[in-house]
């Protein structure tokens, strides 16, 4: 293939996009613009922290007890350092740890959904598809598992797994057991989801064809069934990724998340919260600003996309 030839295929994919109807509809709406660019911000200042950030905030060789308590664009009295956000009883610019606790956040949220988004596409498919006892032995501990709050049941995966890990290890753990307790907590939307898209696809013509030819279970549910039940799961996944940044931030409020050596921006709320009432609202303010404003956006954008997905609003 040459050169031209693929240069005028990729101009062919994108004058295709833009000309479809998703694209139509994302320029229609403001607020989808808006979220995607908010979103699109923060991740990109998380991603590139250590090119943004004025200092690593958790480098104790970087930090100045002397900075400690210094409000927002106001000179220190000791050391005439002046910061944007202020910063934390330990002297660490605001503005750089919620940069680098934004990466904690991103990163366990992303990675919880695509790990409950890979199991509850797995359990779907494998219960839509055979039915039987697969099917009745899934469904049945997922509504066992939909009468509790996720937060608990994340809170009692993330203890029991802490439990089983070495000493040694919990802090080096913590942030892939955090991913694991989030995400088998939030599978189950995903698994229902994919069981009732399979229970009516499997009946369909393509899919006889398949087996008639003699496709085999995995290949037909991978090849042909998945490709058709994935629209309601990016809808799913980009609302569940606000809850999951939110879960996560609760847990670290809590005490049970991310270590303080890697402390997220539910860590960085738990710790300006004690400074709340002593007048140093701005070790909790900005984190907490952080935090609404990435889940807000994230949230809306998933919402613009089920109704963008949705053929019956069209």
């Amino acid at each position: 293939m040459t050169d031209t030839t693929q240069i005028a295929q990729d101009k062919s994919r994108w004058t295709r996009f833009r000309d479809s109807d998703f694209f139509y509809a994302f320029r229609r709406s403001p607020v989808a613009i808006i979220s995607f660019t908010v979103v699109t911000l923060l991740v990109l200042a998380s991603v590139f922290a250590p090119l943004i950030a004025p200092t690593n905030p958790f480098d104790p060789a970087s930090l100045n007890l002397m900075d400690g308590f210094t409000p927002p664009l106001e000179p220190n009295a000791f050391t005439q350092n002046t910061f944007l956000l202020g910063t934390d009883d330990q002297g660490r610019d605001v503005f750089s740890t919620i940069l680098y606790g934004m990466r904690v956040s991103l990163f366990v949220g992303t990675a919880a959904v695509l790990f409950a988004m890979v199991l509850g596409i797995t359990l779907g498919l494998l219960s839509g598809y055979f039915g039987g006892w697969t099917e009745t032995i899934i469904m049945r501990v997922a509504d066992v598992q939909l009468t509790f709050p996720s937060i608990l049941v994340a809170m009692l995966i993330f203890g029991v797994a802490k439990g089983v890990t070495p000493v040694e290890y919990r802090d080096q753990m913590a942030i892939w057991v955090l991913i694991l307790a989030i995400g088998l907590s939030d599978w189950v939307q995903f698994a229902r989801v994919v069981r009732g898209a399979t229970l009516v696809e499997k009946n369909k013509d393509y899919v006889a064809a398949a087996r008639l030819i003699g496709r085999k279970p995995w290949a037909i549910m991978i090849k042909h069934i998945l490709p058709n039940v994935l629209s309601p799961v990016l809808v799913i996944a980009t609302i569940s990724l606000a809850l999951a940044i939110i879960a996560e931030a609760t847990l670290s409020f809590l005490g049970v998340g991310a270590p303080p050596t890697q402390p997220s921006l539910g860590t960085l709320i738990r710790i300006g919260q004690g400074f709340l009432f002593s007048g140093e609202w701005w070790i909790l303010f900005f984190p907490a600003c952080t935090l609404l404003t990435l889940a807000l956006s994230v949230n809306l954008l998933g919402d613009w996309l089920r109704d963008a997905l949705n053929p019956r609003l069209r």
